[in-house]
Formats: C-alpha cells, structure tokens, sequence
C-alpha cells in the first residue's frame, strides 16, 4: 500500500514569524500616529484656553485702566493709577499692577479710599492683593505698559509729564507648547483713558 502525500494545512514557523512583525510594525505606526495626534490635540486645547483667559484678563486691566481719574506711578512693567475698581465703589481706590517672581506673575493690589484725593487717604487695612496672570512671560524688550500721546504714539520713558498720556497701551504674554514667536501668545491693546482728570 503506498503512501500519497497529503498537503499540510497551516502556516509554517517563518510565515507566522513574517505576519507578528508586520503586524508589529503597523501597530507600533499606527500607535505612533493617534498618540501624536492626540498629543497636538492637547496642546492645541491648552493653547485655546490660556488665549482665551489672557484676553478675559487683558479685558479686565483695560475696564479698570479705561476708568482711571489719575496715573499715580507710570512704570514699563508696574502701573500705579486712581481708578474705580468696580462700578459700586463710592470713591476711588489705588491700584497697583506689578510683576513678581522674574516677571513671571502679573498681580495687582487694590487699596480702597476714605474719600476722593486730595482730601482721602489709602485703608491699608483694607488692601486686597490679586493674581492677574500666573503665567505671565512676555519677550525680552517688550514692556507690560506704554503710555501714548494724543496721536497714539508711544511716549519714551521715563515720563516727564504724566498729564500727556492719553492712552495706555497693555502687552500681554504667555508660554505656550507649541506654535507663536518665541513660544509665546502674546495681546496687546490700547486703552483710552476717557475719565481722566485733565484740570490737574
């Protein structure tokens, strides 16, 4: 009786070993393409969010600095004004933005008033100190504050005549994960100074 050769089903040792590496290759690619996808969706979300609370907190600097009777202390990265810190204040208050720990905090201090000036003095019992922006980081050479002349044009520090000002350009910055010169978001805005007393 002889034997016929019968076809064996399956795959062999090599082919299996060829399929797992194929298979290993195109997963790992596979892997490494949705992780850095997902990585840039994150960045890009984190990036949206600190642009949209910088420009809630650029809104903020320009409501309190539009309102502003009087530039108290003008600097290029710290303002001292009187200014009506919310729209129920009877009096004025001194309030004062700074940054602290290498520039990398904007924070403001709010010292309420006992009357208008010149006859009302600071409370200093009273003073409230608030973190503007936590991560604040603006380019080297670009101040926090310019102060503009009656044509918009940027008035050289330091100030010789604080009654010339006429409008308070703010720039504003933050670190960003990706993308913008210097791996910043930057926003800069021009604030008119409508209330402030021109008879002094």
């Amino acid at each position: 009786m002889s034997r016929r050769n019968i076809p064996q089903l399956g795959f062999t040792l090599v082919e299996l070993m060829i399929t797992i590496s194929v298979s290993a290759i195109v997963a790992s690619g596979m892997y490494v393409f949705f992780n850095t996808s997902f990585n840039q969706y994150l960045a890009l979300q984190s990036n949206s969010s600190q642009f949209t609370d910088l420009a809630a907190q650029s809104q903020r600097l320009a409501n309190v600095l539009r309102g502003l009777t009087d530039i108290i202390t003008p600097g290029s990265n710290d303002l001292t004004v009187y200014a009506y810190f919310a729209p129920n204040n009877t009096y004025v208050s001194v309030i004062r933005y700074y940054l602290v720990n290498n520039g990398k905090t904007l924070m403001a201090d709010v010292t309420p008033m006992s009357a208008d000036p010149p006859i009302g003095s600071p409370i200093t019992a009273k003073k409230r100190t608030f973190t503007i922006i936590g991560g604040f980081s603006n380019a080297p050479g670009v101040n926090l504050f310019n102060y503009l002349d009656s044509s918009g044009a940027i008035i050289p520090m330091p100030l010789v005549d604080q009654h010339i000002v006429k409008g308070i350009q703010i720039n504003l910055s933050v670190p960003t994960s990706s993308g913008g010169p210097n791996g910043n978001q930057a926003m800069s805005l021009n604030v008119s100074l409508r209330n402030r007393k021109t008879n002094l």
